[in-house]
């Protein structure tokens, strides 16, 4: 049999969100009905069939890296976030402070740095800044879709929408606990199976990647941290 080929997509957010109960709903299509608390780093596995339906069609494995966000764990992740083929940026969408502390977990991801300590620095948020030289795909998702209203929802969605185009990312909310929530053939699905295909095309097929990024025209960078002398 062949070594099938893999990439590594890291899932970050605050704790509490549901990132157990989602990368188990991917990996396994089905809901886990007692998530644990992640102490580090969890890693499920999913079998993800590139350009399905073509005759570019291969298997590949999604290594789906579920961090911990536990503030006690904040300066030793770094070692999660080398290699990084993707990123699932995941929030609550009953907890607004969860939706904007992502730009805090994504400007460390990309500084691969494991603590707040370029908080400061990203306090106005511009994707410009944030958005690593490489290129990484991106999706945002967010979760527990079942507890939170409509207006919730449509607030965030609203507030989010011009962040997910700055960074070339669709967006999905979901009940992790609903097993139809990435039924095959759904819109969730197909932003998801979108977001697995950009990930291995930056990875092993960079030649026919298109940029998410294209339609701004801009190369976007990760600032260098500030460095402050003392007189």
């Amino acid at each position: 049999m062949a070594a099938i080929d893999k990439v590594r997509v890291i899932v970050v957010g605050d704790s509490g969100v549901g990132k157990s109960s989602l990368t188990h709903l991917m990996a396994h299509n089905e809901p886990i009905h007692n998530p644990s608390w992640t102490v580090g780093c969890s890693v499920e596995v999913k079998l993800h069939e590139y350009k399905e339906g073509t005759p570019q069609q291969k298997t590949y494995f999604i290594e789906l890296w579920d961090i911990g966000g536990s503030n006690n764990h904040r300066n030793t992740r770094s070692v999660f976030y080398n290699p990084v083929h993707g990123i699932i940026l995941v929030h609550d969408l009953t907890n607004r402070k969860s939706q904007e502390n992502l730009k805090y977990w994504l400007a460390e991801v990309l500084n691969k740095e494991g603590s707040n300590k370029y908080k400061q620095s990203y306090d106005d948020f511009d994707t410009e800044q944030i958005a690593g030289n490489s290129m990484i795909p991106m999706i945002l998702i967010g979760t527990k879709l079942d507890l939170a209203d409509d207006g919730r929802v449509n607030d965030q969605n609203s507030i989010f929408s011009n962040i997910g185009q700055e960074l070339g990312a669709d967006k999905i909310n979901l009940d992790c606990r609903d097993s139809r929530s990435l039924v095959p053939g759904s819109n969730s699905s197909i932003k998801l199976c979108r977001f697995f295909d950009k990930v291995i095309e930056m990875r092993y097929h960079r030649r026919e990647f298109t940029s998410p990024y294209s339609v701004d025209k801009r190369r976007l960078y990760v600032p260098s941290p500030k460095v402050y002398h003392s007189d």
